[in-house]
């Protein structure tokens, strides 16, 4: 039985929004898109508070286990640990309400709070769908630094992750060979994942001394880390070790789970949530109690499964209205999130890519998360894909204008434009119209806008040989 709490203590109302599902527009006139009312993703918090109060979470680090046991956890028959409402509403008034990342100018890059969304590419595919031959093969570490040095050129594409996982580096130096290859080929904030508190360790020890220092790292962070539970309901001790680490150093991390709804989640999307939200508080908590303050964010975690093929399903319409409800979960925590999007289950760069990358990116924009990754996936997360990441960046700066809007002023209403222009039908030459001409339309740099004739007097080139044709003259920049 769900005990029913008071929601209003997490989910304060938030000034200027009406707490409907649909198109709303939010205080900063921007428009937004909620999956979830608020009464329903308190209901969802309730069954949280439910299963972390009488299920618990098995804690599989010894010390972290004394430590939460000696401040307020209790042990249940099972080994599971407990979390009481108080211990979790304290965690939650610590969190950060947004995540700043700088370039390594020490120029703020992505900040979760801007209205105007940032994007980054994936990682941890196994394989590369390599754009000169067109065959999938396995990840090698020039693919990693491709990838970087295509991100560093793409103007939406604000967060570098690998994209991929070199095969040809041993696994003990994969974590830190990836990292110093973005680095050493972007400018632009990474992130990354370790395979435990070593390696991670080690990721951090090497940008520690690119940045100058720890001081100078955690003052202006360039990198983000991503950890957490692990489905159903447990915290390893990695993970453990990872969280408290990085809080300690006033690191930013990533703290969250990957449940697969129907084999390591409960099959309905919003069951899964539940758990998702459980797994992923029951972190923050470890990661609050070690630093309070310290920077952490979360979402994107539930991958639905398609349980005809086995196959997790990242194009689907499911992956993208979870990652949105979630963000509706934990921004109404107060939280700040990231989305994921740009990616498709094809195994090429086709229709189906374009089609569903398209519909996950706009979806992801829309809900008003200002942070979403992921582009560049093909193949259900399993192919990295640089043309992809180059479609994705193009249809990442479609959506960042239809996000934008248009402002309602006394200059874009433009009345003085008419009275003077309207009656003789010359725009073109005015003045206003050469002030707004650039900020109003978005330029494509794939997409097709030229006549017929001049499409056809130019080669008639399909969209895969101008993303080709993109790519190589990007990476001979």
């Amino acid at each position: 039985m769900v005990r029913t709490t008071n929601p209003s203590v997490f989910f304060p109302f938030r000034k200027g929004l009406r707490y409907h599902r649909g198109l709303i527009v939010d205080q900063n006139n921007r428009p937004r898109v909620r999956m979830l009312h608020k009464t329903e993703t308190a209901r969802i918090h309730e069954t949280v508070l439910s299963i972390l109060r009488d299920v618990g979470v098995s804690v599989q680090d010894d010390e972290t286990r004394k430590w939460l046991k000696g401040n307020g956890c209790k042990e249940g028959e099972s080994g599971f640990l407990t979390f009481d409402e108080n211990r979790i509403e304290q965690a939650l008034s610590t969190v950060p309400s947004k995540l700043v990342l700088y370039d390594r100018e020490n120029r703020g890059a992505v900040d979760t709070e801007d209205a105007v969304p940032r994007f980054g590419s994936g990682l941890g595919c196994l394989n590369t769908l390599d754009f000169e031959t067109g065959i999938h093969r396995p990840c090698l570490l020039e693919d990693v630094r491709k990838t970087a040095r295509v991100c560093e050129r793409l103007p939406n594409i604000n967060l570098v992750l690998s994209l991929g996982s070199p095969s040809d580096v041993p696994p003990q130096e994969e974590a830190l060979e990836t990292v110093r290859a973005l680095v050493e080929n972007t400018s632009k904030p990474i992130a990354f994942a370790a395979h435990d508190e070593v390696k991670s360790d080690q990721v951090w020890e090497f940008l520690a001394q690119v940045a100058g220092g720890w001081e100078a790292l955690s003052s202006k962070p360039f990198a983000l880390e991503l950890t957490g539970p692990t489905s159903p309901l447990r915290l390893g001790g990695e993970a453990c070790r990872r969280l408290r680490q990085a809080a300690r150093r006033l690191l930013p991390v990533v703290c969250f789970p990957g449940a697969i709804p129907g084999a390591t989640a409960p099959m309905t999307l919003i069951g899964s949530l539940a758990q998702f939200a459980a797994e992923t508080l029951a972190g923050i908590v470890i990661h609050q109690m070690e630093q309070p303050g310290a920077p952490v964010i979360s979402g994107g975690g539930i991958l639905p499964m398609d349980m005809r093929t086995g196959s997790l399903s990242y194009g689907g319409p499911e992956y993208t209205w979870i990652c949105l409800a979630t963000v509706d979960y934990l921004s109404d925590l107060g939280m700040p999130s990231w989305s994921g999007s740009g990616c498709s289950d094809a195994h090429t760069v086709d229709a189906q890519a374009a089609s569903e990358a398209g519909m996950n990116l706009l979806a992801s924009a829309l809900t008003g998360t200002s942070l979403t990754h992921n582009l560049g996936y093909l193949s259900a997360g399993k192919t990295g894909s640089l043309e992809m990441l180059v479609l994705c960046d193009e249809l990442a700066g479609m959506v960042r204008r239809i996000v934008a809007g248009s402002r309602v002023t006394e200059d874009t209403l433009a009345f003085h434009v008419v009275q003077q222009a309207g009656r003789t039908g010359d725009y073109m030459a005015s003045d206003h119209t050469l002030k707004h001409v650039r900020s109003e339309m978005w330029g494509p740099s794939l997409f097709q806008r030229s006549p017929l004739s001049a499409w056809m007097d130019s080669g008639a080139k399909m969209m895969n040989e101008r993303i080709r044709e993109k790519l190589l003259t990007l990476l001979s920049e």
